[in-house]
């Protein structure tokens, strides 16, 4: 008799603590984290407890870990990454890891800062290379600059083809919200 499956690794779990936050406590799973908000003056106890409840009720309706396309290797992506990052943004930005996922429907990609991550979704494959490197370049503004500031937009530019790219990833997502279904067979 074959061995069971071995459980789906934990996903990464943040914890965020807010004052404002009375008793609630909600999770949510942002670029394959699992980011658990708890009031401020829990204890140590309590926030373990609910992250332990969280996590479960959580990974029934979650993947643990994002899909990975190892189509174009990593290292390509990371060297096209450090050349964006030397010509646009005065060598800064460089992601720890960068890659393609299968998991990112809604978002064209995401970056997690504290951990200079960097996912590209697999939607993007096939669009002209200057909007790929848009792609990219606003997502490294992200690790110098999370929120969408003066400063963050000021990193971007120096691209000649920010205007652009925003504007064909705008009528591709505008297309693909007003697509007339798919015909049955």
């Amino acid at each position: 008799m074959p061995d069971p499956p071995a459980p789906a690794p934990r996903p990464p779990v943040e914890v965020v603590r807010s004052a404002r936050r009375k008793r609630t406590v909600s999770a949510e799973v942002r670029d394959g984290v699992l980011r658990v908000s708890v009031p401020g003056h829990f204890s140590a106890g309590q926030e373990k407890l609910w992250v332990e409840r969280m996590v479960e009720r959580m990974s029934a309706k979650y993947p643990a870990v994002p899909a990975v396309d190892h189509d174009q290797p990593v290292p390509l992506l990371l060297e096209r990454a450090e050349r964006l990052a030397r010509t646009y943004l005065d060598g800064r930005g460089i992601p720890a890891t960068i890659g393609w996922v299968t998991n990112q429907n809604t978002r064209w990609a995401s970056a997690t800062p504290a951990r200079r991550t960097i996912r590209l979704s697999h939607r993007l494959r096939g669009m002209p290379e200057r909007v790929v490197d848009y792609v990219i370049l606003h997502e490294m503004a992200h690790l110098i600059e999370p929120s969408h500031s003066r400063v963050f937009w000021d990193l971007l530019r120096s691209y000649p083809h920010t205007e652009t790219a925003k504007a064909f990833l705008e009528g591709v997502a505008f297309a693909a919200r007003h697509a007339p279904p798919a015909a049955q067979d």
